[in-house]
């Protein structure tokens, strides 16, 4: 932590803020040395990275575009742009004049009980109109560095849009692939049910033949009603996910009550991964970004508070026309003007520019140690996902190979049995553990995806 700190601070000038030109050398030397081989990946900016289309799969297609153009969490981000846009716009208006137009009358009486104007009364009017002017001239630099603190954290909201985007995208897919997982595995749950109950009509058939005992019947029926309890709170997380699903949309739940039906299928994909991940795979990652121009803007913050120490140069002046009769307002002997340029030193403020010197400084530390944290975690994040989806894929191989084994088991153990060559309980047997394994391959499937989906969400985007 101490060496991500020093690494900043070189980089980070308290007045400039060269953190924008200098990160892509920081994370470079930050991250481990197996991440900055540039070779094992080739990836897209996010404006033109739609990796969801490599599943190939239309409905996933329509529900991120859908996602994308109703999603409450989406609109709010390009709210919070617009909200950051004028800030931005009115940090820098104080670069320029402000100019006031200002037209009037006066009419005063002056009275008569005054020394200088004894037993005398007068009545005066006065007719106005002007245009003036006021600008602080920033010699300094102290108006341009906030004005360039507003623009980080501009630009900090654009990222941060992005980050909600990619966060959206990877939850619709990630529920929409445990839906599928979960539509599956009732699938898987109903197959069974039905080869099972086949299972226990032939087991009734034998026993009133005298062929089976009755323990044997009661053992099918309780295999087979043991199954049948599943499907239920299957199909209660089937209606989890939908819900789940329908939020992320901007719908309601009943909206989605018919949908997705027994036609959604876990794509057949697997990505080949890498080894090492480059270093400005995790500088596209909007919540580095975001932490980049924190810093940024922090850093520009800092500058202003110690260009407050300097002097302030302010010119002020007005141009106009006054007259004691409306008529002649506008004549040119009615014309007035004034120019006063000013300089402004403040030598004493109660310590007020000297903390907030102080709390920039510590603002700027914050966002540093903020900075550091983030890029810690998105290196755990993706090297967490690489190693959960490599193992998922290796397991299907494995469970794949169990499936079938286990089918073969099945068949045999029954065929077997029907001959008299050998007890139920191995047919039972076969039952249990092929629906166990046939679960798990569901489960394994449609965690590989989702765990491939965490990937590329830890990387920002696809590569």
């Amino acid at each position: 932590m101490m060496r991500f700190y020093s690494l900043l601070l070189l980089f980070l000038t308290p007045l400039a803020g060269a953190m924008a030109q200098q990160g892509e050398d920081f994370i470079d030397s930050a991250l481990p040395d197996g991440w900055n081989n540039g070779d094992c990946f080739d990836q897209t900016i996010p404006p033109e990275d739609e990796w969801w289309q490599n599943f190939e799969d239309p409905v996933l297609d329509s529900l991120i575009l859908y996602a994308s153009e109703n999603s409450y969490s989406v609109l709010g981000a390009i709210e919070n742009i617009r909200k950051a846009r004028a800030a931005w716009n009115i940090a820098r208006g104080k670069m320029l004049p402000t100019f006031d137009m200002g037209i009037g009358w006066q009419r005063a009486k002056t009275s008569g009980n005054i020394a200088s104007t004894m037993y005398t009364e007068a009545w005066e009017g006065q007719f106005n109109a002007a245009l003036s002017m006021q600008w602080q001239a920033d010699v300094f630099g102290s108006i341009y560095m906030r004005s360039k603190a507003q623009k980080m954290l501009f630009m900090a909201t654009e990222e941060e849009y992005r980050a909600v985007m990619v966060t959206l995208v990877a939850n619709v897919a990630t529920t929409y692939f445990s839906l599928c997982q979960s539509i599956a595995q009732l699938k898987v749950l109903r197959e069974n049910v039905k080869s099972q109950r086949e299972i226990m009509e032939i087991v009734i058939s034998r026993y009133n033949s005298g062929l089976a005992s009755k323990l044997d019947v009661a053992q099918s029926r309780s295999v087979y009603y043991s199954t049948m309890a599943e499907i239920p709170a299957m199909q209660a997380t089937i209606d989890s996910y939908r819900n789940k699903m329908a939020v992320l949309l901007g719908i309601y739940p009943q909206e989605l009550a018919e949908w997705p039906g027994e036609e959604c299928v876990l794509p057949s994909y697997m990505e080949p991964i890498g080894v090492g991940v480059p270093a400005m795979l995790l500088r596209r990652r909007p919540d580095i970004r975001v932490a980049e121009k924190q810093v940024e803007a922090n850093a520009a913050q800092l500058g202003a508070t110690r260009r407050d120490w300097f002097p302030e140069v302010l010119v002020t002046g007005s141009i106009g026309f006054s007259s004691g009769e409306m008529k002649h307002l506008f004549h040119s002997k009615s014309l007035t003007w004034e120019i006063a340029p000013t300089i402004k030193w403040n030598i004493f403020s109660g310590g007020e520019r000297l903390n907030a010197t102080r709390e920039a400084r510590a603002a700027l530390d914050q966002s540093i140690i903020s900075f550091n944290s983030t890029l810690l975690t998105a290196v755990q994040e993706v090297e967490s996902a690489m190693s959960q989806y490599k193992s998922s894929v290796e397991q299907i191989v494995s469970l794949r190979e169990a499936v079938n084994q286990n089918e073969e088991t099945l068949t045999l153990s029954l065929e077997l049995y029907k001959q008299g060559l050998t007890e139920y309980q191995n047919v039972l047997d076969a039952q249990r553990t092929l629906l166990t394994y046939q679960g798990y391959l569901v489960q394994a499937q449609g965690g590989s995806l989702i765990y491939l989906v965490q990937l590329y969400e830890a990387l920002g985007g696809g590569w």
